[in-house]
């Protein structure tokens, strides 16, 4: 009589190549429906940024116009840049609109998610901040533009009622970018309001009633509380702003096409003028590129300096 052992199966192998475990052919599997829904989003990705950003670099070291091929010319362009008073006026000009933008958003952004942080958190109040957000940029600058127009504009007939005389909002070099900057920061506010808010709601409670127990002050709380515990949600919102006002194109299209004097003609719409009304398309795609440069090493300041993924919580 034999005696029989139950020994484990033997998986089957084919070629000498062993079968993929369930877990890594389920892996697999979620990759390619991955990789199925990225595709469309990765090809417009590389058709209307990558491929475009390319093509603009290349143009940069070209003579085009449209009316002929591009001619490669070196530095030409660059060099073109460095000897054109109208670039160095439109890059001031554009660095003064970000200080004021940046600077005044930020202040009211932040005073108006602490008042929504200690007053009220009622949605209706946040979809009411939000709602100058929603409406499109070309609306928002031509309902300005009326509002602000020195004769029959609706800001200046109230002044008028008060007994000051018309402002030339736009008409005016030294009111000019004030109020192309005031309009964005009406605009964009309320978002970077909310911005703001959603990072007080991630410090906790008990931070705050241990400095209530010490009898801390709120201003105290604020600069040495509030605002060090911010600072990631601070930075990330100082770097889409700075980016997004270094942009600023279509309110200054819309309200003063970059008078007067060229006191509203910001780095954008000087590039937009080259390319596509004097169709000097080498040297504005120069002059692009030089602004993706400043927009990189600013952005990486900005989160080296400011130590953008530390948090003082740990």
């Amino acid at each position: 009589m034999t005696a029989t052992t139950n020994a484990p199966p033997t998986r089957k192998r084919s070629h000498g190549v062993s079968a993929a475990p369930p877990g890594k052919r389920r892996r697999l599997g979620d990759l390619k429906v991955a990789m199925i829904f990225l595709a469309p989003a990765t090809l417009g990705f590389v058709v209307f940024y990558i491929w475009p950003t390319l093509r603009g670099a290349y143009l940069s070291f070209t003579e085009y116009s449209l009316l002929s091929a591009p001619k490669f010319n070196g530095l030409a362009n660059y060099e073109r840049m460095i000897q054109d008073s109208f670039f160095w006026n439109a890059l001031g000009v554009t660095v003064e609109y970000v200080v004021i933008n940046i600077g005044v958003q930020t202040v009211l952004a932040v005073g108006i998610a602490m008042l929504m942080y200690r007053l009220t958190k009622s949605i209706t109040v946040r979809a009411v901040i939000l709602a100058p957000y929603l409406v499109a940029n070309v609306v928002v600058a031509l309902v300005w533009y009326w509002m602000l127009d020195v004769q029959v504009g609706v800001v200046n007939t109230f002044l008028g009622w008060v007994g000051i005389d018309p402002v030339a909002f736009f008409g005016d070099s030294h009111w000019a970018i004030p109020t192309v900057a005031g309009i964005n920061v009406w605009r964009h506010m309320g978002y970077t309001a909310l911005l703001v808010f959603a990072g007080l709601q991630t410090i906790p409670a008990y931070v705050y009633e241990a400095a209530e127990v010490d009898g801390s002050t709120e201003w105290k709380t604020f600069w040495r509380i509030t605002l060090p515990l911010l600072r990631p949600v601070l930075v990330m919102v100082l770097v889409v702003t700075m980016i997004g006002s270094f942009q600023i194109f279509d309110t200054v299209a819309v309200t003063t096409q970059g008078g007067p004097i060229n006191a509203t003609r910001v780095i954008y719409y000087y590039i937009y003028e080259r390319a596509f009304t004097r169709f000097d398309f080498g040297y504005a795609s120069a002059m692009a590129l030089v602004l993706f440069a400043i927009l990189a090493v600013v952005s990486l300041l900005q989160l080296r300096l400011l130590r953008a993924k530390e948090s003082d919580l740990a």
